[in-house]
C-alpha cells in the first residue's frame, strides 16, 4: 500500500482481492462556482465517472458554490493539504502567484483560438504551471470562465465616462482591481456567494463577470444593463495538493487526470453554447443589453499607464510570451 496525503492509504487499483470499502481513498474537492454553472456540472461527471471505474477506491466529492470557504480560503486549504484538489480562477491566483493572472489583462486575447494555445502549452503555460509549483499546486488544464462584461443597476456602460465612481464586485485580483481604477470605477472585492444580496442592497452598484456566470448567478434578478465590455478574460484552473498527487499510484493519477481533461473538453463547448445562447434568454428575462465600442477603454488604460506598469510587474520575458499569442499589447 502507498500512503497519500494526511494518513490516508490506498492499495494498487489492481488488487482486486481488497474491499473496496477498506481501501478507498476519500478526498475533497472545493469550488466557488455554482452548482448549475457548466465547471460543476461536467466536474460532477467526471467525479462520478472516476468512482465508478475505480469501483468506488476513489471517492473525491466537490464542494461547490464556495461551500469550504471563499477562494483565497480554499487555496489556503489546498496548500495546507486539508483539501487534494480545488478550482480556482486565475484572477483570485494573481494574488499567490503573481503570474497565474497574466491572461486575463484587459483586452489582451481577441478570442479563443489564441487563448487556448497559450494555455493549453507553450511557454506561457509552462511560465504560470512553474509559478503555481513552487507553492506546491499541481496544474491541470483550465476550464472556461469567459470574456468578462459588466452588469449594473444603475445605468448602462456606453463610455469610459459611465464607469465614474461606479461601486463595482471584483473577484480578490490585483489585475481586475487596477483595470476599473484605471477606468475611474471603484472596485470592490466580495466573495462571489455574497455578490447578490450586494448587488440587491446596493452595497455594490454592479459587477463584472462572463455571461454564463451572470446567469448562474441570477444577479439578473437585482439588476438592469449589461454591457458587453468583453474587457477581460478569466478561467480557472484544476489544481491538486502536489504531495498529495505525487502519492498517488501511477494508474490512480491517469485515471483521475484522463477524466479531469475530458471535463475540460465538456466544460468548454458547454460554456461557448451558454456564452452564444445566454444573450437572448437574459433580454427575455428583462436585462437591457449593450455592447460599447471597446477601443476607448483600450485607449483609456494605455492612457492610465495601465499596460505599462503590468509590463513591468509582470517581467519583460513573461510579458513577451504573452505577446506570442496576442501580439503587442
Amino acid at each position: 500500500m502507498q500512503r497519500v496525503g494526511a494518513g490516508l492509504l490506498l492499495a494498487p487499483l489492481a488488487s482486486p482481492s481488497v474491499r473496496a470499502e477498506a481501501t478507498a481513498l476519500r478526498l475533497s474537492m472545493g469550488s466557488p462556482m455554482p452548482q448549475h454553472h457548466p465547471a460543476t456540472t461536467c466536474l460532477v461527471e467526471a467525479l462520478d465517472a472516476i468512482r465508478a471505474e475505480s469501483n468506488g477506491r476513489i471517492d473525491i466529492t466537490l464542494y461547490p458554490d464556495s461551500q469550504l470557504g471563499s477562494e483565497l480560503s480554499m487555496q489556503s486549504q489546498l496548500r495546507s493539504g486539508a483539501i487534494a484538489f480545488t478550482l480556482t480562477s486565475a484572477s483570485s491566483l494573481q494574488t499567490l502567484a503573481p503570474l497565474a493572472g497574466i491572461p486575463g489583462v484587459a483586452y489582451a486575447f481577441p478570442g479563443y483560438v489564441p487563448l487556448w494555445a497559450a494555455l493549453d502549452g507553450g511557454p506561457l503555460s509552462e511560465r504560470i504551471r512553474e509559478a503555481l509549483g513552487r507553492f506546491g499546486l499541481r496544474a491541470f488544464r483550465v476550464v472556461d470562465n469567459g470574456f468578462r462584461d459588466v452588469i449594473t443597476g444603475v445605468r448602462p456602460i456606453t463610455a469610459v465616462s459611465d464607469l465614474q465612481g461606479l461601486k463595482i464586485r471584483v473577484p480578490p485580483s490585483p489585475l481586475l482591481t487596477s483595470l476599473f481604477k484605471a477606468l475611474g470605477a471603484s472596485p470592490t472585492t466580495i466573495n462571489l456567494a455574497e455578490t447578490y444580496a450586494a448587488l440587491q442592497t446596493r452595497v455594490a452598484d454592479g459587477m463584472e463577470n462572463s455571461l454564463p456566470q451572470i446567469e448562474a448567478t441570477k444577479v439578473y434578478e437585482v439588476q438592469k444593463y449589461l454591457s458587453r465590455t468583453g474587457h477581460s478574460w478569466d478561467g480557472l484552473w484544476i489544481l491538486a495538493h502536489g504531495r498529495t498527487w505525487d502519492g498517488l499510484p501511477r494508474d490512480a493519477q491517469e485515471l483521475i487526470g484522463r477524466h479531469f481533461d475530458a471535463a475540460v473538453e465538456r466544460q468548454r463547448q458547454a460554456f461557448s453554447r451558454m456564452n452564444a445562447e445566454g444573450e437572448a434568454r437574459l433580454r427575455a428575462k428583462g436585462l437591457v443589453i449593450n455592447t460599447p465600442d471597446r477601443a476607448p477603454f483600450r485607449e483609456a488604460l494605455v492612457k492610465a499607464g495601465y499596460y505599462a506598469e503590468w509590463k513591468a510587474k509582470f517581467g519583460p520575458e513573461a510579458w513577451g510570451a504573452l505577446e506570442q499569442f496576442t501580439g503587442p499589447l
